[in-house]
């Protein structure tokens, strides 16, 4: 298969996966060569728990390579495009071992649909923050116009891999190393800001660099990576805001300096085999996965430290911090067995916000509130259930996109 029906096959599978629909965003996918932004990638060949880990870096300018690289740039997936933070243009063509991928290409699925979110046009002003590998960017230029475009990132190497890879494409947006946080004052207001990295709380540097009738998205979350949410900030033509948290499914990478708690091998070990301190027999379910509206404010409510397995069989959530976790199990109709260890009883916690969740409406979207103080605020339609989100800290982007 060639670059151009690669490209076909993969719109196509995105089109009936329905994250991608007719318009601009599609014909811009339809025509970007992704070999020319990426024309290195990595594929890992170690088995996972080896170490250290092993990757071989492919090359389009590699023939042998060109088979296995198409099936990367276009199967769906991440595509890993930088390790331990190195300069990407002049690389040669070897394997490396030990340190982690530092930079990769977002899956297309979730970046397509992001994309329609984004509702890009001509003529449009453009900030994409988190530039990568320079796919959003692309899109952007091909859609809006390289003149009203704008990308940055914190990372020297790939802002200056994507300026030259975006001008071989015929493409001269500016390209910018800076902190995603602080935008791009001097080229605002943008009528459209797209964040390629999770944060904790929307940067106000890029609301206030929102234009009237302008839009942002960014994801959202806690330390934890199981519930994130889609920001979605409007700007009126009167200058106010208009901004909510959407429930997803998936979400970019957490930005440079966010913290991440995780669930490692072991703990997920003792939760499958372990007796635990104690047995209930409930009659009350747990709220399914598509229930995403009540996990997202579980994340907030909950203290944004419970991380879910989503690899067990059954509900298995567990809190790192303190050694907590529940094990719900079905046992027949409107059965289930939960067992539970540590110090929080996580599985009441979770019935009691349940409660709470479903006497405000069973909402999958909040509200977002941008207070004169600097703070940022989550609530449902009604009120009932609301959170703030955290201080401000430093936090620069990652490398996605």
């Amino acid at each position: 298969m060639d670059s151009a029906a690669a490209r076909a096959a993969m719109v196509t599978r995105l089109e009936e996966q329905g994250v991608l629909g007719p318009g601009l965003a599609r014909d811009a996918l339809l025509a970007l060569p992704r070999e020319a932004l990426m024309p290195q990638a990595y594929v890992r060949r170690s088995v996972p728990g080896e170490t250290p880990p092993r990757w071989d870096l492919l090359d389009w300018a590699a023939p042998q390579d060109r088979p296995e690289l198409l099936g990367l740039l276009y199967g769906g997936a991440s595509v890993l495009v930088q390790h331990d933070g190195e300069r990407l243009l002049g690389r040669a063509r070897r394997a490396r071992s030990g340190a982690s991928i530092t930079s990769m290409s977002t899956v297309m699925g979730l970046t397509a649909s992001l994309l329609e979110d984004l509702d890009l046009r001509p003529g449009q002003r453009v900030l994409d923050v988190g530039t990568g590998a320079g796919v959003t960017a692309a899109v952007a230029c091909q859609v809006c116009g390289d003149q009203g475009v704008v990308t940055l990132d914190r990372d020297r190497h790939l802002t200056d891999a994507a300026a030259a890879r975006l001008e071989g494409l015929g493409f001269r947006p500016q390209v910018v190393c800076g902190s995603g946080d602080g935008g791009c004052p001097a080229r605002a207001p943008f009528d459209r800001v797209f964040v390629s990295y999770t944060v904790e709380r929307v940067p106000a540097a890029l609301v206030e660099q929102l234009a009237p009738g302008g839009r942002l998205l960014a994801h959202v979350t806690t330390a934890s990576p199981s519930w994130p949410a889609l920001a979605v900030v409007e700007r009126t033509a009167d200058g106010g805001l208009e901004a909510g948290l959407r429930a997803v499914e998936f979400a970019h990478r957490a930005g440079h300096g966010m913290e991440r708690i995780w669930l490692d091998e072991e703990f997920r070990q003792r939760i499958a085999t372990e007796p635990g301190t104690w047995t209930q027999r409930s009659m009350l379910a747990p709220p399914a996965d598509t229930d995403r509206g009540f996990w997202l404010a579980a994340d907030h409510l909950l203290g944004g430290s419970l991380v879910r397995d989503f690899g067990a069989e059954h509900l298995v959530i567990g809190a790192p911090g303190c050694g907590s976790w529940p094990r719900a199990e079905p046992v027949g109709h409107r059965r289930w067995n939960v067992t539970s260890q540590g110090p929080r009883d996580i599985w009441k916690e979770i019935q009691d916000l349940a409660g709470r969740w479903r006497a405000a409406g069973s909402p999958d979207r909040y509200r977002l509130f941008f207070d004169p103080d600097g703070g940022q605020r989550a609530a449902s339609e009604c009120g009932r259930l609301s959170w703030r989100l955290p201080a401000v800290r430093p936090l620069d982007e990652g490398a996605a996109s």
